[in-house]
């Protein structure tokens, strides 16, 4: 099944909830979201049962990777039950899921992996307890995030480290990132400052490039490039020459990868979005709830994707580099459809 660029679908990314524990400025800044924010209504979110649903449906038409995003996907409560659920799924190769890890105890750990969890990406942006203070804008010490990621790896669960870097902010904590996570035999992947939604105050110059990131890592631990795994692979990957480990950069402001883009979201209400920078998505909850048969509900999804024609990094990126400015547009909020 193929979009109008002819793109095939294959990642599925499914927020479980709207609400999350942090207040990072670049995804959920406490002045929006704040005590009078109107979060979602538990009756407004799709079911365990409605989610399977619709993965199960869409594993069908091509998707093999899942990942389970949020908001904070471990404060949607009995999330192993759909873990479950959705590891049953025989056609689903990849099952994984992002998460700050603030609430990844021993117990919850074991839970997601014993329910079929394959690995983790974990969000953490700097080791530095101001730096990362300021920028999940929570009294939360890093050090509960680094037991988060300890007691996963317990259990056997793969981690890779996602950190974003953000200009006049914490660029600076890259290299010791980078040494933290060589020590530690853990995957780090850089992200380019996105302008994803309208509420964190975006500007390009904020934008540290994934070249740049590179060469600062290069001058100190010299690293080569390594082929993608698969079409499609969001971030390049770059190996130590010396062996130990590899890095990887998601560098969809300067490098952008729309034209490979396999990726469709499915948020926590049940809109499914086909591109991370949409300002709109497709009613999937009303046909989960309309009363249709698993066939009608597949014809409509074939029709969302190859109705698909996103290119939003792309077009981003020219008009940035012919005009110097990028002009605002109304795009969902991150903490509604993931990363």
């Amino acid at each position: 099944m193929l979009d109008r660029l002819k793109r095939p679908i294959h990642d599925l990314r499914v927020s479980v909830t709207d609400r999350c524990n942090f207040r990072c400025n670049y995804c959920m800044p406490r002045s929006v979201f704040n005590a009078q924010h109107k979060f979602l209504q538990r009756r407004e979110l799709l079911s365990f049962e409605e989610i399977t649903r619709m993965a199960r449906l869409l594993s069908a038409l091509g998707v093999r990777k899942l990942r389970l995003t949020g908001g904070e996907p471990l404060l949607r409560r009995s999330i192993e039950k759909l873990i479950a659920q959705l590891s049953a799924l025989a056609a689903i190769d990849d099952l994984s899921m992002t998460t700050n890890g603030v609430l990844l105890s021993a117990e919850m750990a074991e839970k997601i992996k014993a329910a079929g969890i394959q690995r983790l990406n974990l969000s953490l942006d700097s080791l530095d307890e101001k730096t990362f203070a300021l920028i999940t804008d929570t009294a939360v010490p890093v050090g509960r995030v680094l037991a988060g990621i300890q007691a996963a790896r317990d259990v056997g669960l793969p981690v890779k480290i996602n950190m974003v870097v953000k200009r006049g902010c914490n660029e600076k904590d890259i290299l010791p990132m980078v040494h933290y996570c060589r020590e530690h035999d853990l995957t780090l992947r850089f992200i380019e400052y996105m302008d994803v939604g309208s509420t964190n105050g975006w500007r390009l110059e904020q934008v540290v490039p994934a070249a740049e990131i590179v060469e600062r890592i290069n001058r100190v631990l010299p690293v080569e490039p390594v082929a993608p795994s698969y079409r499609g692979e969001v971030a390049r990957r770059w190996r130590y020459q010396d062996g130990h480990g590899e890095i990887g950069m998601i560098a969809s402001v300067t490098q952008p990868f729309c034209g490979d883009c396999s990726r469709l979201r499915l948020s926590a209400e049940g809109r499914l979005y086909t591109c991370l920078f949409a300002g709109q998505g497709h009613d999937a909850r009303m046909q989960l709830r309309g009363g249709l048969s698993d066939e009608q509900i597949s014809a409509w999804l074939k029709l969302v994707w190859r109705q698909r024609r996103d290119r939003y990094s792309e077009t981003r990126s020219q008009a940035a580099t012919e005009t110097s400015t990028i002009a605002p547009l109304r795009k969902i909020e991150m903490s509604y459809i993931g990363g």
